[in-house]
């Protein structure tokens, strides 16, 4: 077996969790077979000293289709 990995940004307003759940959400949109996913980054926009939005840079693994 053989995988491939994209990397997906996923933004939300309310949480890190939800933002990864968007990024799974939109890559499986057009990915199959996905497998596993990993969060490498977690970042946060700021609006002075509150948090505006949410940002997790989402790692999907999927097999290589042959």
């Amino acid at each position: 077996m053989v995988q491939k990995v994209s990397e997906i940004v996923g933004i939300s307003p309310q949480s890190f969790a939800k933002a990864a759940e968007n990024a799974v959400a939109e890559a499986g949109k057009t990915i199959r077979g996905m497998k596993w996913a990993r969060i490498s980054d977690l970042e946060m926009e700021l609006d002075g000293s509150k948090v505006k939005t949410y940002r997790t840079t989402v790692r999907i693994y999927f097999d290589v289709e042959r």
